[in-house]
């Protein structure tokens, strides 16, 4: 810092910014957005004084700690503008329903929150709830592997590692350490080169381990706090012993590199397939979300039940499925010969119903007849869905003739002791 920086800022600490008011920050690409001051601390790496700053047009991933001189002070704060939702409110009509229609679509591709206006009450508590005790983000980076990732989100690692502004962890055993010269020893002593558990697929350079959290109780744990990271609201963290977690990694000659996983309910009554996913930011949009997904669903066809993910889903979430699910359905009917019905859809796919019923709707390919769904398709239709680039082909599909794995209610006594 310059000599002039620090006399600015000392300038300005006279007028400070004060905590739940929203300023003009200006963020690392230069341009200037209103933010809520949440919190302050001295940065314990070059004890400079931070804020914590949440950004009103953004997602919570997007909030960070910035220094004083990129606060507008002289500026003063910012007095709350008049809510969009009441500029759709005052159209009428077909001109507010595209709105709303746009503005939704809007939000999902961009991961804009809701407002707390826009949830019903329950939901608006709870979020209200979980934005309290998760408001905060002190982790800015990781490293991990060959990679330094930014953190996105909270994560409730124990204290003395929950207030570092970096960590560094073990690709492998998922150790989590606060100094670098701690890391570069471990990996000198780890002797795991991939996750524990057992491979239960392997293709090329892809491989899925099956990880039960009974077994390798804080491996899993470690998994899920990694996890948290990136998820925001992902809220199993400990209770780990009754959820399978299938890890999936890349596999060179140095090991096994998680790229991300699945959890699962050993035992789930309302028949999820998938309770939690996640794949690392540096492999995204490269089809592993969708890999995992199709895993899923191909565990339910061998398990011979239909299953859907925990809900709610987030909006990003939202968007996978739906296009896994209109890719899969799209390729059947492409194919089919005279009349297929939902019933014989769930069956192939294990897709539940309800979750085909909602895909076809939004293909405009089912009617309401008669109190029950109808099927309405012509190859055209399909043909034109299936150019769009939002439902072609997934970049990675599971091979079900690589897939090593039975349920485990069928599992022999001989094969649960190894």
């Amino acid at each position: 810092m310059s000599i002039e920086e620090v006399g600015s800022e000392t300038q300005s600490h006279a007028t400070g910014p004060t905590l739940g008011v929203r300023y003009y920050v200006k963020r690392g690409d230069g341009s200037w957005h209103v933010a809520e001051i949440i919190q302050k601390r001295e940065n314990p790496e070059n004890q400079r004084t931070e804020f914590y700053v949440h950004y009103k047009e953004f997602n919570r991933r997007m909030d960070e700690w910035v220094c004083l001189l990129s606060i507008d002070v002289e500026r003063g704060p910012v007095e709350d503008t008049p809510k969009e939702l009441d500029y759709l409110d005052a159209l009428s009509g077909r001109d507010r329903k595209v709105t709303r229609n746009l503005k939704r679509k809007h939000d999902e591709i961009n991961h804009v929150q809701k407002s707390y206006a826009e949830m019903d009450p329950t939901t608006a508590a709870l979020e209200k709830e979980h934005e309290a005790l998760t408001k905060v983000k002190y982790i800015n980076k990781i490293v991990i592997g060959k990679y330094e990732i930014d953190a996105w989100y909270f994560s409730p690692y124990p204290e003395e590692y929950g207030k570092q502004t970096k960590l560094w962890i073990c690709e492998y055993c998922l150790k989590y350490m606060r100094l670098e010269s701690s890391y570069v020893r471990h990996l000198t002593q780890c002797q795991l080169r991939q996750p524990l558990g057992r491979e239960i697929y392997r293709k090329g350079t892809i491989s899925v381990f099956e990880v039960n959290g009974s077994d390798h109780k804080v491996y899993c744990q470690n998994l899920c706090l990694l996890a948290k990271l990136f998820l925001d609201h992902k809220t199993l963290y400990f209770d780990v012993e009754p959820f399978l977690f299938y890890v999936l990694a890349e596999v060179d000659r140095q090991g096994c590199h998680l790229v991300g996983y699945f959890s699962k309910e050993k035992e789930s009554p309302e028949n999820n397939n998938l309770a939690c996913i996640l794949t690392l930011p540096p492999y995204q949009r490269k089809g592993y979300g969708k890999f995992l997904i199709a895993l899923s669903y191909e565990l339910s066809k061998m398990e011979e039940s239909v299953g859907s993910p925990e809900k709610p889903l987030s909006d990003l979430g939202k968007l996978s499925y739906r296009s896994y699910w209109s890719w899969v359905l799209l390729d059947i009917l492409k194919e089919a010969q005279g009349t297929i019905s939902i019933r014989d859809l769930s069956a192939m796919t294990s897709i539940t119903q309800e979750d085909i019923i909602g895909t076809l709707q939004a293909l405009n390919m089912v009617k309401y007849w008669k109190g029950q769904h109808i099927i309405c398709v012509t190859p055209k239709l399909v043909e034109e869905h299936m150019k769009s680039a939002q439902y072609r082909r997934p970049l990675l599909t599971v091979d079900p003739d690589y897939l090593r794995w039975s349920p485990p209610n069928k599992r022999t006594k001989t094969s649960r002791k190894h």
